[in-house]
């Protein structure tokens, strides 16, 4: 198995601190690629959020980082593609649990909001983190249900009481 790969993807805002990330993350041993912006010419977060949420959802990307002014909008377009589960988060702690409860596929981070030395920490945070399972896996098939707008899987899902979903899994 190869390094885990991580897309890259910013708007004009997020590309001074980008650069800065993507080093930090080679230098932990992952493989990354930017898909963009790659100039600080005025440009719109959901292309870069559609971009890295549908390379990740597809599987040809294991994570993705995505970052604009707040984080907010970027994470906002990532999490229109099926699949996707971004968390916007300023701060290491809320980071790890993304992914320990949420399993999270795509950080954002606001360019705006956080330097650069407490990006790296978020970053850290959230790749050491890993998913738990047990009773957080019936939240993500319940999201997973609404990816594909199936309300009967959904209600299963909610109802479901064969111990499936146990902290014991």
């Amino acid at each position: 198995m190869g390094k885990t790969k991580i897309a890259f993807g910013s708007d004009h805002v997020g590309l001074e601190l980008k650069p800065t990330i993507m080093e930090y993350v080679q230098s932990l041993g992952y493989e990354v690629h930017d898909f963009g912006a790659y100039t600080d010419e005025r440009t719109d977060y959901p292309i870069y959020g559609k971009k890295v949420g549908q390379e990740v959802a597809s599987g040809k990307y294991d994570l993705g980082i995505v970052i604009c002014g707040t984080g907010i909008g970027i994470s906002l377009s990532a999490n229109k593609v099926p699949g996707i589960r971004a968390a916007s988060v300023s701060e290491p702690y809320s980071a790890q649990l993304s992914r320990r409860h949420n399993n999270s596929n795509v950080l954002a981070l606001g360019s705006r909001v956080v330097g650069s030395e407490l990006a790296k920490m978020i970053v850290k945070a959230w790749l050491d983190a890993e998913f738990e399972g047990g009773r957080h896996q019936r939240r993500i098939d319940e999201l997973a249900a609404e990816d594909e707008h199936n309300e009967q899987k959904f209600d299963r899902i909610v109802h479901d009481d064969s111990g499936k979903y146990s902290d014991q899994n």
